[in-house]
This record gives structure tokens, C-alpha cells and sequence, in this order.
């Protein structure tokens, strides 16, 4: 499967500017290529024994192929907003329907020498059985939070996937949530 083709390199994307301010539109590879900011949501999803979804993203994705990630989610499409993509994106990353609204919990600037997009953090219960969306998961299991910090320094994970659960954990402690 590493011959196919990256998803989704020609979905038009909003470009923002430093602001979250939408300035223009330009195909998701384009973005890419030349580092221009876009909108993400990443909603980090519990069942309801508390454990947390992990999943390892196919070696076709556009950006961070193969690496594994604690939050699913994505890019916010063209007229979308935050909120709409965080549900679009949760229930098609779990194979689900009928899932609560994920819960906001913070946005921040994720910027690199590579990659610059808005994120939009956000939490949810899922408590319906999940079918992880082949063309995007190629592994994915619910583990405990202890589980999942043991296996930090151990996979390759998402860098702005980390970026947001270090924010989150930050926050944690600092009594925000």
C-alpha cells in the first residue's frame, strides 16, 4: 500500500492568517508544501472505563505518516468551523455515529520549520463500539493514561499531537481541568 497515493492532497483548505482569521483558500497539499497555516481540530476521545484511544495513522497520510497519535481529528474544511470538524472528524476517525459533541477544552498555534495550523483541542466519552476507519488508522486501541505516557518516549508520535497532550497535561495540573 506505501505505492497509493497521499489522502487528501487536493481538498481545499481556509487559510488563516496569525490572527485564526481566514485570508484565502488553497488545495490541502499546496498548504503544505508551501507552509501555509491552516485549521485543525484533534479531539481526544475516552471510553467509559476512562482509557484513552490510540491509534497509529496509515503510511498514506499526507502529514506524519505512520506515527501514532492520542487525539483523533484533522484539518477544518473550507466554511467549517472548529466545533463541526472536531464531530466530523471524531465520528469518521471511530467509525461511529451519533456521538456527543466533543467538549472544547483550548486552541493554540502549533508552528515548526515544516507545518503552521490553529489548533482547536477538544475531549469526548465515546462509550459505542468503534470500527477505526481503515484509510486513516492502521492500529488503534484504548489504553490507560499510565499505559499511554509508558509508551512516550517509545513510538513515533504526532509532533503536534504531543505538542497538544503536553498543553493539555500542563494545563491539568495547573488546575484548569
Amino acid at each position: 500500500m506505501t505505492d497509493q497515493q497521499p489522502l487528501n492532497a487536493d481538498e481545499i483548505l481556509d487559510i488563516v492568517d496569525e490572527n485564526d482569521q481566514v485570508v484565502g483558500q488553497a488545495p490541502r497539499g499546496e498548504s503544505y508544501a508551501r507552509r501555509m497555516r491552516t485549521r485543525s481540530a484533534f479531539v481526544l476521545v475516552r471510553d467509559a472505563e476512562d482509557r484513552i484511544f490510540v491509534h497509529r495513522r496509515t503510511p498514506q497520510k499526507l502529514v506524519f505518516p505512520s506515527h501514532y497519535d492520542m487525539f483523533v481529528g484533522g484539518v477544518v474544511g473550507t466554511g467549517e468551523t472548529y466545533d463541526q470538524a472536531a464531530l466530523r472528524e471524531a465520528e469518521e476517525e471511530l467509525g461511529v455515529q451519533g456521538l456527543a459533541p466533543p467538549e472544547p477544552l483550548f486552541k493554540f498555534l502549533y508552528e515548526t520549520a515544516e507545518h503552521t495550523w490553529w489548533s482547536a483541542v477538544y475531549q469526548v466519552r465515546c462509550t459505542l463500539p468503534v470500527a477505526p476507519q481503515e484509510s486513516e488508522i492502521d492500529w488503534s486501541a484504548f489504553l490507560t493514561e499510565e499505559e499511554l505516557i509508558r509508551r512516550l518516549d517509545e513510538w513515533p508520535w504526532t509532533p503536534d499531537g504531543m505538542a497538544a497532550y503536553r498543553q493539555l497535561l500542563a494545563r491539568r495540573e495547573a488546575g484548569e481541568y
